[in-house]
């Protein structure tokens, strides 16, 4: 493995869900040369509506690379206009989940393909080479998985986007399960690139619902397994909170700790270094307890300059997978 903390030549796999894994591989970018990463992102966030095929954790780290993501949703593309959703509204069409206009012809070019027969790993990669991104986008798998919620409160069922968008995560949950996990497979091109890694990086996103189905994809296991590279991993969880969505809660409604240690003691079968936050430093050797090696640092992407650390320090920390350097 080449060892120069700018990652250059080596073929770095991040293992992706949606928002804080795009700004995660946007600061990468910065540092390395795009088509040196491969990301494989999750498709457990997927849905049909309108008769529509959409894959939100797909569309953010593909618009979010293209520089065309709406800065303030941190999702959807910039400037849009939301005509059709209006006309949908005369029909008595339910409008809880938006879909812009320029959004709706990425899902329309996605439906169609698929209907034709295209895998949706080709698809994505369609649609990226329109955005003209160098990153390789890969779903973790070409099968249809479904992540749902149980109410604590209810014991309703909800698909995550009824949880997510149509209750604002705002719902206590006492279990999540992922309908069509057992009859799906890793796609062969993300177990390639786990296999031929040099770095693989989990990418700062929920450990539930962004980093739990992709690593509950049957091959998923048996490829970080069989690689020789070491796995970094990103905290989400920063001070018992989450920068951005339900983690934190969703951790400690299914008895895990909110915490970077509550995270390690997921991860600690695959991951060999986790990234925590300087305000996190006291949770050091709880973090190592899970024999996961801590690398303490600011992990808050609030500024270009900050982003690019992360992602330089994420590279070095890969050095760490024995210990720490003395």
């Amino acid at each position: 493995m080449n060892d120069s903390p700018s990652g250059a030549d080596r073929r770095i796999t991040v293992i992706c869900g949606g928002v804080g894994a795009a700004r995660f591989l946007r600061s990468l970018i910065r540092v390395v040369d795009p088509a040196s990463i491969t990301a494989i992102i999750n498709v457990a966030d997927d849905m049909v509506l309108h008769g529509l095929s959409i894959s939100p954790d797909i569309d953010t780290v593909t618009y979010t690379l293209a520089d065309a993501i709406d800065p303030d949703r941190g999702w959807g593309l910039r400037e849009e206009t939301w005509r059709a959703m209006e006309a949908l509204r005369r029909y008595g069409d339910g409008d809880w989940f938006s879909l812009g206009d320029q959004d709706l012809a990425t899902h329309l070019h996605r439906t169609a393909r698929l209907a034709d027969g295209a895998t949706l790993t080709e698809v994505t990669a369609e649609i990226a080479t329109a955005w003209d991104i160098d990153v390789t986008l890969l779903p973790v798998s070409n099968d249809r998985i479904s992540t749902h919620v149980t109410r604590a409160d209810t014991n309703e069922e909800l698909s995550f986007q009824e949880y997510f968008v149509g209750q604002q995560h705002g719902v206590p949950i006492s279990s999540v399960r992922f309908d069509g996990i057992d009859a799906a497979t890793i796609s062969a091109d993300a177990d390639t690139a786990i296999r031929t890694a040099d770095i693989v990086v989990v990418a700062p996103s929920n450990p539930i619902v962004s980093i739990g189905p992709v690593l509950a994809v049957p091959g998923v296991h048996d490829a970080l397994a069989a690689t020789n590279a070491p796995c970094v991993a990103i905290s989400p969880i920063i001070g018992g909170e989450a920068l951005k969505g339900p983690a934190a809660n969703m951790l400690a409604e299914l008895g895990h700790s909110p915490t970077a240690v509550g995270v390690a003691e997921l991860w600690s079968d695959l991951v060999d270094v986790m990234l925590i936050d300087d305000a996190d430093a006291a949770l050091s050797q709880g973090v190592a307890a899970t024999g996961v090696v801590p690398y303490v640092t600011d992990t808050i992407m609030a500024s270009p300059e900050r982003s690019a650390r992360l992602a330089t320090s994420t590279l070095s920390a890969a050095q760490l997978r024995n210990g720490p350097i003395a």
